[in-house]
């Protein structure tokens, strides 16, 4: 989020889209496959609490038909087609948010009985006081807020030094970064076997991307940014997304794994970066 702000604010909308495009991908193939497979290499076989894949899978379906949207009212005229695709951007940022709290709502207070998780894991950890805990949050924040003005202006210029696209470094090299640490949680807790956990950080954070962190952008972009942003992603983003969300929903529908769905996860998220990869750098999408 922090990142992305700072690339919201420097203008660089290119750069902004493919990290959340990126993010939801990353999230919901690489990190989801990974915990699959590194869980699976110590258990035989896996069990969660598929309700929250569901709700999270199925929240993030209905973010990724909100991303088509735009793009196609922009194709149907081209003298207005930008205008329009601002406004319904504008109104679908509003809907997601809404669809973001209500989805809250459903799992933590109204239906918070289907998402309890199963005793699976290892306990006897210590936990963290919540002073603690709230405190290094607080401080890590500042330091990335710190870090990511200089995070953006030489991802671009390293990007150029090694001849990759714009669309490369957002939707692969930000999004790595920028879920570093819940990877490093995600992962964590597959290998102690507590995989609901990891499920619920994966698909959970790809969902809260698509509706939440992406309309934030588009709303504060009328405010820090050089001009409104929209919803409006080239149509191999969304396409890549959409394979992402009925992947994830298709997965996790059983409520068990073994290592090999991991690895399956891993290699389609592969091909992604390859075929980003092979886009030559001055190729752009709807900035």
């Amino acid at each position: 989020m922090i990142i992305a702000l700072t690339a919201l604010h420097a203008g660089q909308y290119m750069l902004v889209k493919a990290s959340i495009a990126g993010a939801i991908v990353t999230n919901s193939l690489f990190m989801l496959g990974a915990s699959l497979l590194l869980g699976g290499l110590r258990y035989h076989v896996q069990e969660y609490n598929r309700a929250g894949g569901r709700l999270h899978s199925g929240l993030l379906l209905m973010a990724t038909i909100a991303l088509v949207a735009p793009s196609a009212v922009a194709e149907l005229d081209l003298a207005q087609g930008e205008a329009m695709a601002g406004r319904l951007s504008l109104g679908l940022a509003v809907l997601l948010i809404v669809a973001y709290g209500l989805g809250l709502l459903f799992s933590l207070k109204t239906h918070k009985e289907l998402f309890a998780s199963g005793d699976h894991g290892e306990n006897g950890e210590a936990l963290w006081p919540i002073g603690l805990a709230v405190g290094t949050l607080v401080v890590v924040t500042v330091f990335v807020a710190l870090v990511s003005e200089i995070f953006v202006e030489s991802v671009q210029q390293a990007a150029e030094a090694f001849g990759m696209s714009p669309a490369f470094v957002g939707f692969i090299i930000v999004a790595l970064v920028g879920a570093a640490a819940e990877m490093a949680v995600a992962f964590s807790a597959a290998r102690k076997n507590r995989l609901d956990m990891s499920v619920s950080i994966a698909l959970g954070s790809a969902s809260q991307i698509a509706l939440f962190v992406s309309p934030v952008l588009v709303l504060l972009s009328y405010v820090i940014g050089p001009k409104p942003m929209d919803l409006q992603f080239w149509p191999g983003a969304v396409t890549m997304v959409m394979i992402s969300a009925v992947i994830a929903s298709f997965i996790t529908s059983s409520g068990r794994s073994a290592w090999f769905i991991g690895a399956l996860l891993v290699f389609i998220y592969i091909i992604f970066a390859m075929t980003l990869y092979v886009i030559p750098p001055g190729a752009h999408g709807p900035a």
